[in-house]
C-alpha cells in the first residue's frame, strides 16, 4: 500500500465512524421515515441507548477536524509514515472503544478512552511543532 493511500483510508474511516453511531441511535430510538422531517429534534428527545449513540455520533464529528488536520499536516511535513499510521490507527481504535463505552454507559472508562483518542492527534501536532 502506498503511504498516502493508508492516510486516505484512515481519514475515510474516521469520517464514516460517526455514521455508525447515527445508525445505532436511529435504530434503537425506533426512527422511521415520518421522523425524517426533523431527525435532529427526534434524536434530541431520545433516551437511553439512542441518546448515548447520538452523543457518541456528535462527539465523533467534533473530534474530526483536529484528527484530519494533524494527519494532513504530518503528511505534508513528512513525519515518519510509521508514526502517522501508529497515531492514526490508535486514534481510530480509541474512537471505536469510546463509542462502545458510550453505548454501554461506562462513563469513567469512556472519559479515559476519549482522552487517549485526543492525545493521538495532539501528539502528532506536537511532533510537527518540534520539527518546524
Amino acid at each position: 500500500m502506498h503511504s498516502i493511500s493508508g492516510v486516505i483510508y484512515l481519514i475515510l474511516a474516521a469520517c464514516l465512524l460517526p455514521y455508525v453511531f447515527t445508525l445505532i441511535a436511529k435504530k434503537s430510538a425506533g426512527f422511521s421515515s415520518k421522523d425524517n422531517q426533523n431527525p435532529r429534534a427526534f434524536l434530541e428527545k431520545s433516551s437511553g441507548l439512542a441518546s448515548r449513540a447520538n452523543a457518541a455520533q456528535q462527539n465523533s464529528f467534533e473530534s474530526l477536524p483536529l484528527f484530519i488536520a494533524a494527519i494532513l499536516m504530518a503528511e505534508y511535513l513528512v513525519i515518519s509514515q510509521d508514526l502517522v499510521m501508529i497515531f492514526g490507527v490508535a486514534y481510530l481504535v480509541f474512537r471505536v472503544l469510546y463509542g462502545i463505552c458510550y453505548l454501554a454507559n461506562w462513563a469513567t472508562l469512556r472519559s479515559i478512552v476519549w482522552l487517549l483518542s485526543m492525545l493521538c492527534p495532539v501528539t502528532l501536532l506536537l511532533l510537527i511543532i518540534k520539527l518546524v
